[in-house]
Protein backbone atom coordinates (compact mmCIF):
# COMPACT_ATOMS: atom_id res chain seq x y z
CA UNK A 1 0.00 0.00 0.00
CA UNK A 2 2.97 2.30 -0.58
CA UNK A 3 1.76 3.54 -3.97
CA UNK A 4 0.26 7.02 -3.41
CA UNK A 5 -1.61 6.76 -6.74
CA UNK A 6 -3.49 3.55 -6.02
CA UNK A 7 -6.91 3.56 -7.65
CA UNK A 8 -10.22 2.35 -6.25
CA UNK A 9 -10.11 -0.94 -8.17
CA UNK A 10 -6.72 -1.85 -6.65
CA UNK A 11 -7.92 -0.76 -3.24
CA UNK A 12 -10.95 -3.04 -3.46
CA UNK A 13 -8.82 -5.87 -4.76
CA UNK A 14 -6.43 -5.65 -1.79
CA UNK A 15 -9.02 -5.00 0.91
CA UNK A 16 -10.82 -7.71 2.88
CA UNK A 17 -8.93 -10.51 1.10
CA UNK A 18 -10.24 -9.32 -2.26
CA UNK A 19 -13.94 -9.66 -1.44
CA UNK A 20 -14.44 -6.11 -2.64
CA UNK A 21 -13.18 -7.09 -6.07
CA UNK A 22 -15.79 -9.84 -6.27
CA UNK A 23 -18.52 -7.25 -5.82
CA UNK A 24 -16.81 -5.06 -8.40
CA UNK A 25 -16.71 -7.97 -10.82
CA UNK A 26 -20.47 -8.35 -10.45
CA UNK A 27 -21.00 -4.69 -11.26
CA UNK A 28 -18.70 -4.86 -14.25
CA UNK A 29 -20.43 -8.02 -15.42
CA UNK A 30 -23.77 -6.22 -15.33
CA UNK A 31 -22.31 -3.54 -17.58
CA UNK A 32 -20.68 -6.15 -19.86
CA UNK A 33 -17.20 -4.78 -19.18
CA UNK A 34 -15.77 -8.20 -18.51
CA UNK A 35 -15.40 -11.03 -21.00
CA UNK A 36 -18.68 -12.59 -22.10
CA UNK A 37 -19.49 -16.14 -23.06
CA UNK A 38 -18.55 -16.00 -26.73
CA UNK A 39 -15.26 -14.14 -26.40
CA UNK A 40 -13.75 -10.76 -25.61
CA UNK A 41 -16.18 -7.83 -25.82
CA UNK A 42 -15.70 -5.98 -29.07
CA UNK A 43 -13.86 -8.84 -30.75
CA UNK A 44 -14.43 -8.85 -34.50
CA UNK A 45 -13.29 -12.46 -34.90
CA UNK A 46 -15.74 -14.79 -36.63
CA UNK A 47 -17.78 -16.86 -34.17
CA UNK A 48 -19.90 -19.99 -34.53
CA UNK A 49 -23.69 -19.56 -34.57
CA UNK A 50 -26.00 -21.30 -32.12
CA UNK A 51 -26.87 -23.87 -34.80
CA UNK A 52 -26.03 -24.33 -38.49
CA UNK A 53 -27.71 -21.50 -40.39
CA UNK A 54 -28.40 -21.33 -44.10
CA UNK A 55 -27.33 -17.67 -44.36
CA UNK A 56 -23.90 -16.24 -43.62
CA UNK A 57 -24.46 -12.61 -44.58
CA UNK A 58 -27.22 -10.04 -45.13
CA UNK A 59 -27.91 -7.31 -47.68
CA UNK A 60 -30.75 -4.94 -46.81
CA UNK A 61 -32.33 -2.66 -49.41
CA UNK A 62 -33.85 0.09 -47.28
CA UNK A 63 -36.43 2.18 -49.13
CA UNK A 64 -36.38 4.97 -46.56
CA UNK A 65 -39.55 7.03 -46.48
CA UNK A 66 -41.99 4.15 -46.84
CA UNK A 67 -42.84 2.54 -50.22
CA UNK A 68 -46.51 1.91 -50.97
CA UNK A 69 -47.33 -1.79 -50.62
CA UNK A 70 -50.54 -1.41 -52.67
CA UNK A 71 -48.42 -0.08 -55.55
CA UNK A 72 -45.64 -2.68 -55.37
CA UNK A 73 -46.21 -6.16 -53.89
CA UNK A 74 -49.78 -6.16 -52.50
CA UNK A 75 -52.37 -5.67 -55.30
CA UNK A 76 -55.81 -4.46 -54.23
CA UNK A 77 -58.38 -4.59 -57.07
CA UNK A 78 -61.08 -3.46 -54.61
CA UNK A 79 -59.53 0.01 -54.69
CA UNK A 80 -60.45 0.32 -58.37
CA UNK A 81 -63.99 -0.89 -57.64
CA UNK A 82 -64.48 1.76 -54.93
CA UNK A 83 -62.32 4.48 -56.52
CA UNK A 84 -63.26 7.92 -55.31
CA UNK A 85 -65.53 6.57 -52.57
CA UNK A 86 -64.93 6.83 -48.82
CA UNK A 87 -63.85 3.61 -47.09
CA UNK A 88 -65.68 2.47 -43.99
CA UNK A 89 -62.58 1.04 -42.29
CA UNK A 90 -60.32 4.09 -42.69
CA UNK A 91 -57.79 4.10 -39.84
CA UNK A 92 -56.06 6.96 -38.07
CA UNK A 93 -52.84 8.04 -39.76
CA UNK A 94 -50.61 11.09 -39.51
CA UNK A 95 -52.39 13.30 -42.06
CA UNK A 96 -55.92 13.70 -43.39
CA UNK A 97 -56.86 11.30 -46.18
CA UNK A 98 -59.94 10.96 -48.35
CA UNK A 99 -61.45 8.38 -50.69
CA UNK A 100 -60.13 5.09 -52.06
CA UNK A 101 -57.16 5.69 -54.35
CA UNK A 102 -56.55 2.83 -56.81
CA UNK A 103 -53.01 2.06 -57.86
CA UNK A 104 -51.97 3.78 -61.08
CA UNK A 105 -49.69 0.82 -61.80
CA UNK A 106 -50.63 -2.49 -63.39
CA UNK A 107 -49.94 -5.84 -61.73
CA UNK A 108 -48.97 -9.08 -63.43
CA UNK A 109 -48.36 -12.66 -62.34
CA UNK A 110 -44.77 -13.87 -62.55
CA UNK A 111 -42.93 -17.18 -62.30
CA UNK A 112 -44.24 -20.64 -61.58
CA UNK A 113 -45.66 -19.34 -58.30
CA UNK A 114 -47.83 -16.81 -60.13
CA UNK A 115 -47.32 -14.09 -57.51
CA UNK A 116 -48.60 -10.70 -58.60
CA UNK A 117 -46.08 -7.86 -58.72
CA UNK A 118 -46.42 -4.27 -59.87
CA UNK A 119 -44.93 -3.05 -63.12
CA UNK A 120 -42.68 -0.86 -60.95
CA UNK A 121 -40.57 -3.92 -60.11
CA UNK A 122 -41.02 -5.99 -63.27
CA UNK A 123 -37.31 -6.94 -63.40
CA UNK A 124 -37.18 -7.94 -59.75
CA UNK A 125 -40.38 -9.94 -60.38
CA UNK A 126 -38.43 -12.21 -62.75
CA UNK A 127 -36.95 -13.66 -59.53
CA UNK A 128 -40.24 -14.04 -57.67
CA UNK A 129 -39.78 -17.80 -57.34
CA UNK A 130 -36.78 -17.04 -55.12
CA UNK A 131 -38.69 -14.44 -53.07
CA UNK A 132 -40.99 -14.70 -50.05
CA UNK A 133 -43.33 -11.70 -49.81
CA UNK A 134 -44.66 -10.86 -46.35
CA UNK A 135 -47.86 -8.86 -46.90
CA UNK A 136 -48.90 -8.61 -43.25
CA UNK A 137 -46.25 -6.45 -41.59
CA UNK A 138 -47.25 -3.83 -39.05
CA UNK A 139 -45.38 -1.19 -37.03
CA UNK A 140 -46.36 0.86 -33.98
CA UNK A 141 -46.76 4.51 -34.96
CA UNK A 142 -47.16 6.39 -38.28
CA UNK A 143 -43.98 8.45 -37.95
CA UNK A 144 -40.62 7.98 -39.64
CA UNK A 145 -38.26 8.36 -36.69
CA UNK A 146 -39.72 5.72 -34.33
CA UNK A 147 -40.50 3.38 -37.22
CA UNK A 148 -36.92 3.60 -38.49
CA UNK A 149 -35.65 2.77 -35.01
CA UNK A 150 -38.09 -0.14 -34.75
CA UNK A 151 -37.10 -1.61 -38.12
CA UNK A 152 -33.39 -1.15 -37.59
CA UNK A 153 -32.98 -1.56 -33.83
CA UNK A 154 -36.08 -3.40 -32.59
CA UNK A 155 -37.38 -0.56 -30.41
CA UNK A 156 -39.17 2.62 -31.45
CA UNK A 157 -38.42 4.58 -28.27
CA UNK A 158 -35.36 3.41 -26.34
CA UNK A 159 -31.78 3.46 -27.61
CA UNK A 160 -30.98 -0.07 -28.77
CA UNK A 161 -28.27 -1.70 -30.93
CA UNK A 162 -29.06 -2.10 -34.60
CA UNK A 163 -29.61 -5.42 -36.36
CA UNK A 164 -26.16 -5.22 -37.98
CA UNK A 165 -24.52 -4.62 -34.61
CA UNK A 166 -26.29 -7.64 -33.12
CA UNK A 167 -24.99 -9.77 -35.99
CA UNK A 168 -21.47 -8.51 -35.40
CA UNK A 169 -21.85 -9.37 -31.72
CA UNK A 170 -23.21 -12.84 -32.46
CA UNK A 171 -21.17 -13.88 -35.49
CA UNK A 172 -18.26 -11.47 -35.84
CA UNK A 173 -16.90 -10.89 -39.32
CA UNK A 174 -14.92 -13.04 -41.74
CA UNK A 175 -12.64 -10.24 -42.98
CA UNK A 176 -10.58 -8.38 -40.40
CA UNK A 177 -9.42 -5.83 -43.00
CA UNK A 178 -12.89 -4.44 -43.72
CA UNK A 179 -15.73 -3.26 -41.48
CA UNK A 180 -18.13 -6.12 -40.82
CA UNK A 181 -21.16 -3.82 -40.96
CA UNK A 182 -21.48 -1.14 -43.66
CA UNK A 183 -24.31 1.28 -44.47
CA UNK A 184 -24.25 3.05 -47.82
CA UNK A 185 -26.50 6.03 -48.47
CA UNK A 186 -25.83 8.23 -51.51
CA UNK A 187 -25.93 12.00 -51.03
CA UNK A 188 -26.04 12.13 -47.24
CA UNK A 189 -27.67 10.54 -44.21
CA UNK A 190 -31.21 9.22 -43.82
CA UNK A 191 -33.59 10.49 -41.16
CA UNK A 192 -32.19 9.64 -37.67
CA UNK A 193 -28.70 9.73 -39.15
CA UNK A 194 -26.22 7.21 -37.72
CA UNK A 195 -28.65 6.08 -35.04
CA UNK A 196 -29.90 3.70 -37.72
CA UNK A 197 -26.67 1.68 -37.51
CA UNK A 198 -25.72 2.41 -33.90
CA UNK A 199 -24.16 -0.13 -31.54
CA UNK A 200 -25.75 1.56 -28.48
CA UNK A 201 -24.63 -0.39 -25.38
CA UNK A 202 -22.82 -3.04 -27.44
CA UNK A 203 -19.07 -2.46 -27.90
CA UNK A 204 -18.36 0.42 -30.27
CA UNK A 205 -16.51 -1.85 -32.73
CA UNK A 206 -19.89 -3.32 -33.73
CA UNK A 207 -21.30 -0.03 -35.01
CA UNK A 208 -21.96 0.32 -38.72
CA UNK A 209 -19.57 2.22 -40.98
CA UNK A 210 -21.22 4.88 -43.15
CA UNK A 211 -20.22 5.31 -46.80
CA UNK A 212 -21.55 8.11 -49.03
CA UNK A 213 -21.83 6.08 -52.21
CA UNK A 214 -22.56 9.05 -54.49
CA UNK A 215 -18.81 9.36 -55.03
CA UNK A 216 -16.92 7.41 -57.68
CA UNK A 217 -13.37 8.36 -56.72
CA UNK A 218 -12.00 6.06 -54.03
CA UNK A 219 -10.41 8.83 -51.95
CA UNK A 220 -13.78 10.61 -51.75
CA UNK A 221 -15.73 7.41 -51.23
CA UNK A 222 -13.60 6.58 -48.16
CA UNK A 223 -11.96 9.76 -46.96
CA UNK A 224 -8.49 9.77 -45.35
CA UNK A 225 -7.98 6.06 -46.05
CA UNK A 226 -4.52 6.73 -47.46
CA UNK A 227 -1.89 8.93 -45.80
CA UNK A 228 -0.50 11.44 -48.32
CA UNK A 229 3.00 11.66 -46.81
CA UNK A 230 3.71 8.73 -44.49
CA UNK A 231 4.53 5.22 -45.72
CA UNK A 232 2.77 2.11 -44.46
CA UNK A 233 5.85 1.01 -42.51
CA UNK A 234 6.03 4.31 -40.65
CA UNK A 235 2.29 4.25 -40.00
CA UNK A 236 2.63 0.77 -38.53
CA UNK A 237 5.39 1.92 -36.17
CA UNK A 238 3.36 4.95 -35.11
CA UNK A 239 0.28 2.84 -34.54
CA UNK A 240 2.23 0.26 -32.53
CA UNK A 241 3.53 3.01 -30.24
CA UNK A 242 0.06 4.52 -29.87
CA UNK A 243 -1.41 1.10 -29.14
CA UNK A 244 1.16 0.44 -26.39
CA UNK A 245 0.33 3.77 -24.74
CA UNK A 246 -3.41 3.15 -25.06
CA UNK A 247 -3.12 -0.33 -23.57
CA UNK A 248 -1.03 0.99 -20.67
CA UNK A 249 -3.74 3.56 -20.04
CA UNK A 250 -6.46 0.91 -20.42
CA UNK A 251 -4.84 -1.73 -18.20
CA UNK A 252 -6.02 -0.44 -14.80
CA UNK A 253 -9.38 0.63 -16.24
CA UNK A 254 -12.39 -0.76 -18.06
CA UNK A 255 -13.07 1.85 -20.73
CA UNK A 256 -15.26 0.57 -23.57
CA UNK A 257 -14.83 3.78 -25.56
CA UNK A 258 -11.05 3.57 -25.48
CA UNK A 259 -11.18 -0.10 -26.46
CA UNK A 260 -13.40 0.81 -29.43
CA UNK A 261 -11.00 3.59 -30.41
CA UNK A 262 -8.02 1.23 -30.37
CA UNK A 263 -9.91 -1.17 -32.61
CA UNK A 264 -10.96 1.61 -34.98
CA UNK A 265 -7.31 2.69 -35.42
CA UNK A 266 -6.28 -0.87 -36.19
CA UNK A 267 -9.18 -1.42 -38.63
CA UNK A 268 -8.45 1.84 -40.43
CA UNK A 269 -4.86 0.76 -40.97
CA UNK A 270 -5.84 -2.70 -42.18
CA UNK A 271 -8.45 -1.24 -44.54
CA UNK A 272 -5.64 0.26 -46.60
CA UNK A 273 -4.91 -3.27 -47.79
CA UNK A 274 -8.38 -4.41 -48.88
CA UNK A 275 -10.70 -1.42 -49.15
CA UNK A 276 -9.53 -0.09 -52.50
CA UNK A 277 -9.82 -3.53 -54.09
CA UNK A 278 -13.34 -3.96 -52.72
CA UNK A 279 -14.72 -0.52 -53.59
CA UNK A 280 -13.20 0.09 -57.00
CA UNK A 281 -15.00 -1.56 -59.93
CA UNK A 282 -12.29 -1.32 -62.60
CA UNK A 283 -11.76 -5.09 -62.65
CA UNK A 284 -15.44 -5.91 -63.18
CA UNK A 285 -16.24 -7.13 -66.73
CA UNK A 286 -18.54 -4.96 -68.81
CA UNK A 287 -21.39 -7.48 -68.81
CA UNK A 288 -21.50 -7.34 -64.99
CA UNK A 289 -21.49 -3.54 -65.00
CA UNK A 290 -24.33 -3.63 -67.52
CA UNK A 291 -26.22 -6.14 -65.37
CA UNK A 292 -26.36 -3.73 -62.43
CA UNK A 293 -26.76 -0.51 -64.41
CA UNK A 294 -24.71 2.67 -64.50
CA UNK A 295 -26.52 4.78 -61.89
CA UNK A 296 -25.50 5.28 -58.28
CA UNK A 297 -27.72 2.41 -57.12
CA UNK A 298 -26.19 0.06 -59.65
CA UNK A 299 -22.71 1.03 -58.42
CA UNK A 300 -23.48 0.73 -54.72
CA UNK A 301 -25.26 -2.60 -55.20
CA UNK A 302 -22.31 -4.02 -57.12
CA UNK A 303 -19.94 -2.72 -54.41
CA UNK A 304 -22.17 -4.44 -51.86
CA UNK A 305 -21.79 -7.76 -53.65
CA UNK A 306 -18.01 -7.33 -53.67
CA UNK A 307 -18.07 -6.59 -49.93
CA UNK A 308 -20.24 -9.62 -49.19
CA UNK A 309 -17.98 -11.98 -51.10
CA UNK A 310 -15.02 -10.59 -49.15
CA UNK A 311 -16.54 -11.56 -45.82
CA UNK A 312 -18.48 -8.45 -44.76
CA UNK A 313 -21.38 -9.61 -42.60
CA UNK A 314 -24.10 -6.98 -43.08
CA UNK A 315 -24.57 -4.35 -45.80
CA UNK A 316 -27.40 -1.83 -45.82
CA UNK A 317 -28.23 0.02 -49.03
CA UNK A 318 -30.32 3.14 -48.40
CA UNK A 319 -32.03 4.88 -51.28
CA UNK A 320 -30.76 8.36 -50.47
CA UNK A 321 -30.51 11.19 -47.98
CA UNK A 322 -33.61 12.01 -45.95
CA UNK A 323 -36.67 9.99 -46.92
CA UNK A 324 -37.03 9.83 -50.73
CA UNK A 325 -39.89 7.28 -50.69
CA UNK A 326 -42.07 9.57 -48.54
CA UNK A 327 -44.43 10.39 -51.40
CA UNK A 328 -47.34 12.33 -49.95
CA UNK A 329 -48.11 13.78 -53.38
CA UNK A 330 -47.74 12.76 -57.02
CA UNK A 331 -47.07 9.17 -56.05
CA UNK A 332 -47.31 7.92 -59.63
CA UNK A 333 -44.45 10.12 -60.82
CA UNK A 334 -42.34 9.78 -57.70
CA UNK A 335 -42.69 6.02 -57.18
CA UNK A 336 -42.05 5.37 -60.87
CA UNK A 337 -38.83 7.38 -60.75
CA UNK A 338 -37.59 5.79 -57.50
CA UNK A 339 -38.44 2.23 -58.50
CA UNK A 340 -36.77 2.84 -61.85
CA UNK A 341 -33.54 3.57 -59.99
CA UNK A 342 -33.71 0.34 -57.97
CA UNK A 343 -35.39 -2.34 -60.06
CA UNK A 344 -32.43 -3.17 -62.31
CA UNK A 345 -29.80 -3.18 -59.52
CA UNK A 346 -31.93 -5.48 -57.35
CA UNK A 347 -32.62 -7.86 -60.22
CA UNK A 348 -28.97 -7.72 -61.24
CA UNK A 349 -27.86 -8.59 -57.72
CA UNK A 350 -30.19 -11.59 -57.49
CA UNK A 351 -28.97 -12.83 -60.89
CA UNK A 352 -25.33 -12.30 -59.95
CA UNK A 353 -25.61 -13.93 -56.52
CA UNK A 354 -27.32 -16.93 -58.07
CA UNK A 355 -24.74 -17.44 -60.81
CA UNK A 356 -21.93 -17.17 -58.24
CA UNK A 357 -23.57 -19.66 -55.89
CA UNK A 358 -23.94 -16.97 -53.22
CA UNK A 359 -27.72 -16.64 -53.05
CA UNK A 360 -28.03 -19.84 -51.02
CA UNK A 361 -26.11 -18.31 -48.12
CA UNK A 362 -26.93 -14.60 -48.57
CA UNK A 363 -30.13 -13.25 -47.02
CA UNK A 364 -31.66 -10.38 -49.02
CA UNK A 365 -34.21 -8.05 -47.37
CA UNK A 366 -36.28 -5.39 -49.19
CA UNK A 367 -38.60 -2.84 -47.60
CA UNK A 368 -39.10 0.43 -45.75
CA UNK A 369 -40.11 1.48 -42.26
CA UNK A 370 -43.86 1.25 -43.04
CA UNK A 371 -46.30 1.34 -45.96
CA UNK A 372 -48.76 3.90 -47.30
CA UNK A 373 -52.50 4.41 -47.14
CA UNK A 374 -54.91 3.01 -49.76
CA UNK A 375 -56.76 6.34 -49.44
CA UNK A 376 -55.60 9.52 -51.12
CA UNK A 377 -53.91 12.23 -49.06
CA UNK A 378 -55.65 15.59 -48.87
CA UNK A 379 -54.07 19.03 -48.74
CA UNK A 380 -54.95 21.80 -46.32
CA UNK A 381 -57.88 22.86 -48.49
CA UNK A 382 -59.21 19.33 -48.86
CA UNK A 383 -57.95 18.86 -52.42
CA UNK A 384 -56.36 15.57 -53.48
CA UNK A 385 -52.57 15.53 -53.56
CA UNK A 386 -52.49 12.30 -55.61
CA UNK A 387 -50.27 10.78 -52.92
CA UNK A 388 -50.58 8.51 -49.88
CA UNK A 389 -50.02 9.08 -46.18
CA UNK A 390 -47.92 6.87 -43.85
CA UNK A 391 -49.52 3.54 -42.99
CA UNK A 392 -48.10 1.54 -40.08
CA UNK A 393 -51.21 -0.67 -39.81
CA UNK A 394 -50.16 -2.92 -42.70
CA UNK A 395 -47.37 -3.09 -45.27
CA UNK A 396 -45.09 -5.46 -47.18
CA UNK A 397 -41.47 -6.54 -47.14
CA UNK A 398 -39.79 -9.40 -48.95
CA UNK A 399 -36.83 -11.67 -48.38
CA UNK A 400 -34.85 -13.98 -50.64
CA UNK A 401 -31.82 -16.22 -50.40
CA UNK A 402 -30.30 -18.04 -47.45
CA UNK A 403 -32.93 -20.19 -45.80
CA UNK A 404 -35.99 -18.53 -47.43
CA UNK A 405 -38.63 -20.51 -49.33
CA UNK A 406 -39.09 -18.68 -52.61
CA UNK A 407 -42.34 -18.27 -54.47
CA UNK A 408 -44.16 -17.69 -51.19
CA UNK A 409 -46.72 -15.14 -50.01
CA UNK A 410 -47.21 -14.92 -46.26
CA UNK A 411 -50.07 -13.10 -44.58
CA UNK A 412 -52.49 -10.56 -45.99
CA UNK A 413 -53.94 -7.12 -45.40
CA UNK A 414 -57.68 -6.40 -45.65
CA UNK A 415 -59.32 -6.06 -49.08
CA UNK A 416 -58.18 -2.43 -49.37
CA UNK A 417 -54.68 -2.81 -47.90
CA UNK A 418 -55.15 -0.76 -44.75
CA UNK A 419 -54.59 -3.25 -41.94
CA UNK A 420 -52.66 -6.52 -41.62
CA UNK A 421 -55.28 -9.17 -40.87
CA UNK A 422 -54.04 -12.64 -41.77
CA UNK A 423 -50.85 -13.89 -40.06
CA UNK A 424 -50.05 -10.45 -38.67
CA UNK A 425 -46.27 -10.07 -38.57
CA UNK A 426 -44.40 -7.72 -36.26
CA UNK A 427 -40.93 -6.35 -36.83
CA UNK A 428 -39.83 -8.60 -33.94
CA UNK A 429 -41.10 -11.62 -35.90
CA UNK A 430 -39.13 -10.44 -38.94
CA UNK A 431 -35.94 -10.03 -36.89
CA UNK A 432 -36.41 -13.41 -35.18
CA UNK A 433 -36.76 -15.06 -38.60
CA UNK A 434 -33.69 -13.33 -40.01
CA UNK A 435 -31.59 -14.37 -37.02
CA UNK A 436 -32.87 -17.94 -37.38
CA UNK A 437 -31.70 -18.01 -41.00
CA UNK A 438 -28.27 -16.96 -39.74
CA UNK A 439 -28.15 -19.74 -37.14
CA UNK A 440 -28.95 -17.52 -34.16
CA UNK A 441 -31.69 -18.14 -31.62
CA UNK A 442 -33.18 -14.70 -30.98
CA UNK A 443 -33.97 -15.66 -27.37
CA UNK A 444 -30.37 -16.72 -26.69
CA UNK A 445 -28.60 -13.83 -28.43
CA UNK A 446 -28.52 -11.61 -25.35
CA UNK A 447 -26.26 -8.95 -23.89
CA UNK A 448 -26.29 -8.05 -20.23
CA UNK A 449 -26.48 -4.33 -19.60
CA UNK A 450 -27.62 -2.34 -16.56
CA UNK A 451 -28.72 -5.50 -14.78
CA UNK A 452 -30.85 -6.86 -17.62
CA UNK A 453 -30.33 -9.31 -20.47
CA UNK A 454 -31.24 -7.42 -23.65
CA UNK A 455 -31.91 -8.89 -27.07
CA UNK A 456 -32.83 -7.55 -30.53
CA UNK A 457 -36.42 -8.81 -30.20
CA UNK A 458 -36.82 -7.56 -26.60
CA UNK A 459 -39.41 -9.96 -25.08
CA UNK A 460 -41.28 -10.59 -28.35
CA UNK A 461 -40.89 -12.32 -31.68
CA UNK A 462 -41.67 -15.64 -33.32
CA UNK A 463 -39.82 -17.30 -36.18
CA UNK A 464 -42.00 -17.44 -39.32
CA UNK A 465 -41.45 -21.08 -40.22
CA UNK A 466 -43.87 -20.94 -43.17
CA UNK A 467 -41.39 -18.94 -45.25
CA UNK A 468 -38.34 -21.08 -44.41
CA UNK A 469 -36.96 -23.51 -46.94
Amino acid sequence: MTNPHINRRDLLSRSALGLGSLALAGVLGDDQLLAFETGTPGSLAARSPHFPGRAKRVIHFFLNGGPSHVDTFDPKPALAKYAGQPLANTLTTERKTGAAFPSPFSFKRYGESGIEVSELFSRTAQHIDDIAVIRSMYAQVPNHEPSLMLMNCGDSVQTRPSMGSWLMYGLGTENQNLPGFISMCPGGLPIKDNENWQSAFLPGAFQGTYIDSQHREFRKLIENIEHPQVSSDVQRRQLDLLRRWNHQHLQPRHDAQLQARIQSYELAFRMQQDAKEAFELADEPQHILDLYGSGVHGRQTLIARRLLERGVRYVQLWHGAGQPWDNHDKIEDNHRKLAGELDQPIAGLLTDLKQRGMLDDTLVLWGGEFGRTPTVELGSGGASLLGRDHNHWGFSVWMAGGGIKGGTVYGATDEFGFRAEQNRTSVHDLHATMLHCLGLDHERLTYRYAGRDFRLTDVHGNVIHDILA
